[in-house]
């Protein structure tokens, strides 16, 4: 198995599930990576095709590739240089040394794509529909690490900020140890061979709201909730986006703010294209771990959460 992405929370969760199933595993990453005990961890420059086939590759057998990989800031050029091209790469390196699978971790959000890092996932999407080989497309929903924001400012006393109610929004959070074990099931299940896999975790869809109300009941605080207007969002783009004319910082942060109005506004759930509803109990379930009981790890001690740059609440 060809590994990229492994340097991630999921990343490194699927290597493990896939040496758990009696895998060999190759990652290619910019950097040592240390905690893979068991994989082979090859140094480079993943996105270059040169040093992917000369010396990722190396001319060897592979099963599969398996990408976890995925632009840290989802910015417009980020995505399209990571989240397109470089899979771009790693596609065109796979059909050369005929590896015969491709199974892409892509994401939930791009059922309706309003962002530069969901077009850039389908415009790979697209290709490696059309590539000629075995794919599988894992499309997950909300992870916990991007859901565990505000668990220091309750523990500090301060409300949860929530959008509107903290109802408009619901999702049914996944581990990285699920979504990980999913994601190297993929490897021989054909039951998951040239399909598009929406998945989230176990449980029901929880709202915003129901996040804090839990963090508050595991810190045995009163429930406290400061309510944001989206309009307050709104107004953040639109002067962003007037100053990002002039000022390079501001116009990538107003693509960082636009990420975080659709992560406000949209339901990170299966989405019904002819209704535009999104869908709980149309959205597959997988694995045991729960985000309430990681929020109680978090709050004891016992678990650390590793948030990318472009986390939000």
């Amino acid at each position: 198995m060809l590994v990229l992405g492994a340097t991630g929370t999921i990343g490194r969760a699927t290597v493990q599930a896939l040496l758990g199933r009696g895998h060999r595993v190759v990652c290619l990453s910019r950097r040592q990576i240390d905690t893979l005990a068991g994989a082979t961890v090859r140094v480079g420059d993943p996105t270059d095709p040169d040093w992917l086939s000369r010396d990722g590759i190396r001319g060897e057998r592979f099963d599969a590739v398996l990408s976890c990989l995925a632009s840290r800031t989802g910015s417009p050029d980020d995505a399209w240089a990571i989240d397109y091209r470089a899979h771009m790469t790693a596609l065109a390196a796979a059909q050369q040394a005929g590896i015969p699978q491709f199974i892409l971790l892509s994401a939930i959000c791009v059922q309706k794509p309003l962002l530069a890092f969901q077009h850039a996932k389908l415009a790979f999407e697209q290709a490696l529909i059309a590539s000629g080989l075995t794919w599988s497309i894992v499309r997950p929903t909300a992870f916990f690490k991007s859901l565990s924001g505000q668990v220091e400012r309750v523990r500090q006393g301060k409300p949860f900020l929530v959008f509107g109610d903290g109802r408009l929004t619901a999702c049914k959070p996944i581990s990285d140890r699920d979504l990980g074990a999913f994601l190297a099931d993929c490897v021989t299940d054909p039951g998951r061979h040239n399909r598009i896999l929406p998945i989230g975790g176990p449980g029901p869809a929880i709202t915003p709201r129901d996040q804090g109300e839990a963090l508050f009941r595991l810190l045995g605080q009163p429930p406290r909730f400061r309510h944001v207007s989206v309009k307050v969002l709104d107004a953040i783009i639109a002067l962003l986006s007037l100053l990002g004319h002039v000022l390079p910082a501001a116009a990538r942060k107003a693509d960082l703010a636009r990420i975080g109005r659709y992560y406000a506004t949209e339901s990170m759930l299966v989405r019904d294209p002819a209704t535009g509803r999104y869908d709980a109990e149309a959205t597959p379930a997988t694995g045991s771990d729960l985000l309430f009981d990681y929020y109680r790890r978090l709050i004891d001690g016992t678990e650390q959460v590793e948030r990318g740059d472009h986390a939000v609440f």
